[in-house]
């Protein structure tokens, strides 16, 4: 009974890096031999070869543990969508590249096609005033919320009912941003509520812009609506999820990080400005993406529609020439918006606009899927139990 094949409970416990109470409780569940040691009954053996099965189990738990934490920032995929797919540096919506659709597609279209349904038209008439604020994220806020107040759930509603909820909600989201309840593509809308001609170049860019920006696989915002489509909640609900999650400056307020980099390259030089930011081991607001090794081709569709402004093309100059690194849609964004007179909120408030879409597909996707979205945490903290009281 004392050969290899037996251990002490202080040697099982070294093993498997445990308590003893916890080593009882897998006898207890009958995942380990225990038996009486044969010089001191009040002793147990316990087989060895239970012991090395359960510390196998432990580290492939500990192996599931770690790609989980690491699918959290950047990694392995989490779930199953057929909405957009990044692959080999391109960005598709349904399997189309992004880029394409982006020469002459309109939101209204894209939302149909990451939605798979016709959402139809929207009478002016069926919507409220957008909320007297002066900020568009106050707008945005507040009519989602008034919508979701009163909305029915998700779950359980029809897809023409689905389609039709989508239709109405991509319309407040485009009064609130705009300021006014108006009909026609949206790009013209958000042109005209700037100043710029409806018909002009500038809202074609603010058309490409919208289109390359409607989804973008499952990023922080979109993770959020979908958590909350999950319950079954409202698609108002859902798309007011993924704007809080928005809202945060690590995600849709890059644009406003970009411009206070440009504003400091220009005040300094470009030089200093990229320089201070390395030495400090900050990132370069505005350049590079992970998903995008080559450069993020959203902003290259952008960047190759205009004359990219002289701050902006001798930042780009300099950080290529430092950093070999290349802009990223927010720089383009910004970029362009500045290239056609339009308000500094107006890449936040396109960006908005544009994931509203992605938002309204993911969250319908999630619905049909009648799954809830329910992770697990990897405890850290102090052992419980164990906490002085000193």
């Amino acid at each position: 009974m004392t050969g290899s094949d037996w251990m002490t409970a202080k040697a099982a416990c070294a093993r498997l890096g445990i308590r003893a109470q916890t080593l009882y409780a897998y006898v207890s569940r009958g995942l380990l031999a225990v038996s009486a040691h044969p010089e001191d009954s009040r002793l147990g053996l316990y087989r060895a070869s239970d012991v090395e099965a359960l510390a196998a189990r432990q580290k492939r738990s500990r192996k599931h543990a770690d790609v989980a934490a690491r699918a959290i920032a950047w990694g392995e995929p989490v779930l199953a969508s057929a909405i957009t797919s990044v692959r080999a540096g391109r960005l598709y919506y349904r399997g189309q590249d992004a880029t394409v659709l982006s020469q002459d597609q309109t939101l209204e279209g894209v939302t149909e096609l990451l939605a798979g349904m016709d959402c139809g038209p929207v009478e002016p008439s069926s919507r409220h005033t957008p909320p007297d604020d002066p900020d568009f994220l106050g707008r945005l806020f507040l009519a989602l919320a008034d919508r979701a107040a009163s909305a029915p759930p998700l779950l359980g509603s029809s897809a023409e009912e689905q389609a039709g909820e989508a239709a109405i909600l991509l319309q407040i989201v485009a009064d609130a941003v705009s300021g006014m309840r108006g009909e026609g593509p949206i790009h013209t809308r958000l042109a005209q509520a700037w100043g710029s001609d409806p018909n002009g170049p500038a809202a074609d860019l603010i058309r490409r812009m919208l289109v390359l920006t409607a989804d973008h696989e499952l990023n922080a915002s979109t993770f959020t609506a979908r958590v909350a489509a999950s319950t079954g909640a409202s698609l108002s609900a859902s798309v007011l999820a993924g704007l809080t999650a928005l809202s945060g400056p690590l995600h849709g307020g890059q644009g406003r990080i970009v411009q206070r980099f440009l504003t400091e390259a220009v005040e300094i030089s470009n030089w200093q400005a990229v320089r201070n930011r390395l030495v400090e081991g900050l990132q370069l607001p505005g350049f590079g993406h992970l998903l995008y090794p080559e450069g993020d081709i959203r902003a290259k569709a952008l960047l190759a529609e205009l004359n990219l402004p002289e701050p902006f093309a001798k930042l780009c100059d300099t950080v290529r020439e430092v950093t070999g690194a290349e802009p990223n849609i927010d720089f383009a964004m910004v970029a362009a918006c500045s290239a056609c007179g339009l308000p500094e909120d107006a890449p936040f408030a396109i960006f908005a606009m544009a994931r509203s879409s992605g938002w309204i597909a993911h969250a319908i996707e999630q619905g049909q899927s009648r799954s809830l979205i329910r992770p697990r945490a990897r405890y850290i903290g102090p052992e419980p139990g164990k906490i002085s009281t000193d």
